[in-house]
């Protein structure tokens, strides 16, 4: 940056713990008096070679003179972003021009030094970024700022961590064995693969699932229905396709990449296995710890990204992925916080609000379009996001944003619709095709409610999970099924009865509903899933979850029988045997399993949703619970879902043999969901009940490190819990949510006890399906 501009750059001030002050100031003056700020310091890795590049800052630097230091590195200029900014400095300084999936966020670095006597102070949060080539760049095709950069070389990993540990002088210093030490470690240890040991290690986590055909019979569908059932396992495909772009921008190509090379080694066979499953690169089972690193990804060529250089092809870099992986996934740009994103938001009228935390909109950077190999700012669409505004960010349809997969999965739809045999189901799809392209789901979502059809589906947008920041953005998903015309029957009682329940609740008057409307309970044999079924499967969903339709028509439910059944016999049933006391271990059985999963499912309808905040403001539970509203509302349905189970057996409306028992499975059914690990929603809501029912002494936990159920305490736990977290709801009450989760979901040492036990004997986690009627349908089209 040269030398006038550095006296026009503003910076923003942070707190010592990294947060925006709201106060830019003036570069020199930051320096001057010690302002805590942010920059980007930017690593480009050789693989082939094992080597860093790194640059010489010219004489003229008023830190670091003539001292060989980072790839790339600067400020980060008041109001701009960390990435865009890591992308620009390597273009100005290096004349690198590399789009995003090449930075690697991997980690973030504070630098307090002190230069030239005190006067010029350096507190620095540097965001750390790591760009991996697979050969050296050509010196010869970088383009040097001469205000900045005297030369560039390449230097091995651990020569140039050796001089950094000498405290060479002719190198810009880092702490080798502190913070910055991450750097070397963490390239060390990518590339000391054990095949071997890595291979056993993927092998122990595909173990944890147990694979399951599931099958369904097509008798009772029509041909015409038959020949809709082909064109909707198609659509759901594009969920698929959908859902691994909503995980991550570089999700796709890493996809794409894994199942080319899949047949190379057994390693590689063991990766793409376990991608399968977790649909990323990021374990389920595993608090979301990266299986795998930027060095398994993609390799992608950029002939243009650098000036040409005889003989030279162009530059190949890894499509990168975090290790830690995204709490916004691909909904938000990677580097926006949340102080950001709420400033931007305060900034908007009350429509564009509705559309920036709506379920069906993704945020984006104007500054992204400014990025072209001349940093010049793209002409764009102004109805959509304003050039001129002070905010960098602005929000975008699902509708524009995966136009090119919806406009495919609406035309199969439509086709479907028009070969249905029943009115519903024709509306259903036609609605629902038409939803894809105009962005407004609302018809649609009724018409699913309304669906009276022997073919059943679910496909669209609906879940919030993998946005962790806000839990504002829903993904992509799709269930394709066969009525269970006896099982839907059968549990109709439920829904009947969801307003009786409603005002019943264990909690304060003020807060039931007096409007709560029956959900129609649909029970499904399953033929085929997609988009967001990654690791744990589901065994039921109660949708939609926009607060607009549960308030005036409710919610609808689908169970997936065949799953609990595969659940129930492959993983509860031997959960029971080796964590539940020999006494009480036959009250385990499915019935109590499947009648507390549609209790679940009904009692996420019931309960405050639309609330009145203590100010009188309108909103809703999920808007002020953000992103911990997920976890809370698993919770609740569980544990108020096991009330509800009693308050009917109590009115003679179930059986009473089910009171024992529907507690024995539930603690069972605790130990089973743990194990999706703390940093998933049920997982978490699981711990919660777990550890409170405990605290109580409803569970107890014997000598022999095994579990059971106090009869005479648990009634009184169940509803005590019920009542914290139905008034925390209600009350949108953010603040006591956090504290009620911090304090209970933890991994306590009962719960160590029981997690122990299940690996030591090795029994399964969840379940893999895999679908032959599905896969045979398609074959024969």
């Amino acid at each position: 940056m040269a030398e006038s501009q550095v006296q026009r750059e503003y910076l923003d001030v942070l707190t010592k713990t990294g947060d925006k002050t709201g106060i830019s100031k003036p570069r020199s003056e930051v320096h001057r008096d010690g302002d805590y700020h942010k920059a980007v310091n930017v690593w480009i890795y050789a693989e082939s070679t094992k080597e860093l590049l790194l640059q010489r800052r010219t004489d003229n630097k008023d830190s670091w003179p003539g001292k060989w230091d980072v790839s790339s590195a600067g400020h980060i200029s008041a109001g701009d972003s960390s990435l865009i900014s890591a992308q620009r400095e390597l273009q100005e300084e290096l004349g690198v021009t590399l789009p995003k999936d090449a930075f690697e966020l991997i980690f973030t670095f504070v630098q307090q030094n002190a230069l030239n006597e005190g006067k010029f102070i350096n507190n620095e949060f540097n965001d750390v970024y790591l760009v991996t080539t697979l050969n050296p760049i050509p010196l010869e095709a970088f383009t040097l700022q001469e205000t900045e950069v005297s030369a560039v070389k390449y230097i091995d990993v651990e020569e140039y961590r050796n001089l950094l540990s000498k405290e060479d002088p002719g190198y810009v210093p880092y702490d080798v064995n502190g913070g910055y030490g991450r750097l070397f470690d963490i390239i060390t240890q990518r590339y000391k693969e054990n095949t071997m040991e890595r291979s056993l290690n993927l092998q122990k986590q595909l173990q944890r699932y147990a694979p399951v055909s599931l099958s369904s019979e097509l008798t009772g569908l029509s041909d015409s229905d038959k020949g809709a059932l082909v064109l909707l396992i198609k659509a759901a495909t594009i969920m698929d396709e959908i859902f691994n772009l909503q995980v991550w921008h570089s999700n796709p190509v890493l996809r794409d990449w894994l199942t080319k090379h899949a047949d190379a080694s057994e390693l590689d066979k063991l990766k793409w296995m376990y991608y399968l499953i977790n649909k990323s690169p990021w374990s389920c089972l595993d608090e979301n710890e990266a299986f795998l690193t930027t060095a398994d990804s993609a390799v992608k060529l950029l002939p243009d990204a650098t000036k040409p250089v005889t003989g030279w092809k162009g530059l190949e870099y890894k499509a990168s992925f975090p290790m830690l992986k995204p709490p916004g996934a691909n909904f938000y740009p990677p580097d926006m916080d949340k102080m950001e994103f709420e400033l931007w938001k305060g900034s908007l009228t009350e429509s564009q609000q509705e559309d920036a935390t709506g379920f069906f909109t993704v945020i984006k950077r104007q500054s992204e379009f400014g990025l072209d190999a001349s940093l010049s700012v793209h002409t764009v669409d102004e109805t959509n996001h304003s050039v001129g505004s002070t905010h960098d960010l602005y929000s975008v349809p699902y509708s524009e944003e995966y136009n090119s997969y919806l406009t495919r999965a609406a035309e199969l739809l439509h086709k479907a619709g028009d070969m249905a045999s029943t009115p519903s189901l024709k509306r259903l799809l036609h609605s629902k095709a038409d939803a894809f392209l105009s962005n407004n789901y609302y018809d649609s979502d009724i018409a699913w409610m309304e669906l009276n059809s022997k073919l059943d589906v679910t496909i669209g947008p609906y879940e919030t999970y993998e946005d962790t920041i806000f839990g504002y953005k829903a993904t992509f998903e799709a269930f394709v099924g066969i009525r269970d015309d006896k099982a839907t029957a059968q549990v109709k009682l439920f829904g009947d009865n969801l307003r009786v329940l409603e005002q019943n609740l264990p909690m304060d008057s003020e807060y039931k509903s007096k409007d709560i409307i029956a959900a129609p309970i649909r029970v499904i044999q399953l033929v085929y899933n997609a988009g967001d079924v990654k690791g744990p499967q589901t065994v039921a969903f109660n949708l939609p979850n926009d607060e607009r339709i549960v308030k005036d028509r409710g919610t609808s439910m689908v169970m997936l029988k065949n799953v609990s059944e595969a659940k129930f016999k492959q993983i509860l049933q031997p959960i029971a045997d080796v964590c539940i006391s020999k006494e009480q271990r036959e009250l385990v059985d499915f019935e109590s399993f499947f009648t507390h999963t549609i209790c679940h499912e009904c009692c996420h309808g019931i309960g405050p949703h639309s609330i009145t905040l203590p100010d009188g403001r309108e909103s809703t539970v999920r808007r002020e619970l953000q992103e911990l509203h997920s976890a809370l509302e698993e919770a609740k349905a569980d544990i108020v879902g096991l009330w509800a189970l009693k308050f009917l057996i109590s009115r003679d409306l179930l059986p009473k043999s089910l009171v024992k028992s529907m507690y024995v499975s539930f603690i069972a059914g605790c130990f089973r969901s743990v194990r999706f690990g703390l940093e998933e929603a049920h997982g978490k809501g699981q711990a919660l009940q777990f550890n409170w029912l405990f605290e109580k002494e409803a569970f107890i936990l014997h000598s022999d490190d095994t579990f059971s159920i106090d009869f005479s305490k648990v009634e009184g736990a169940v509803e005590s819990l019920s009542r914290e977290i139905l008034t925390i709801q209600a009350r949108g009450d953010k603040e006591a949510a956090n504290l009620l989760l911090k304090k209970y979901c933890t991994m306590t040492q009962p719960l160590k006890v029981a997690l122990h036990k299940l690996e030591s004997v090795q029994v399964p986690v969840d379940i893999v399906p895999t679908f032959p009627v599905a896969d045979q349908l398609l074959q024969e089209k």
